[in-house]
């Protein structure tokens, strides 16, 4: 059953934000993650929980390969730039 990963990212400083994606998206690819969105448009109608700025969704084939890929040696580097660069809400949903 598919999983998705949902990040909320607040950029503090884009320039180095893109040095994030381009090195973070060849790992997501290699554990089997697929863009769904990626920072476009957004309209949001409620927000009594949380008032979204950025969203990225990656689908990747299950929850384990999804953990895979988070806690990976190869994508710990990468998420230190996306750390010093980005607030960021990092979560991973079953899906159906």
């Amino acid at each position: 059953m598919a999983a998705y990963l949902i990040v909320d990212t607040k950029i503090s400083n884009p320039e180095e934000y893109e040095t994030y994606k381009a090195q973070a998206r060849p790992i997501v690819e290699k554990f089997g993650g697929i863009y769904r969105a990626r920072g476009g448009e957004m309209d949001t109608f409620e927000s009594d929980l949380w008032t979204p700025t950025r969203i990225v969704i990656v689908e990747f084939p299950d929850m384990q390969t999804a953990r895979n890929f988070v806690n990976s040696e190869e994508y710990a580097p990468i998420k230190k730039i996306r750390r010093a660069n980005a607030e960021c809400t990092f979560l991973l949903v079953d899906g159906i």
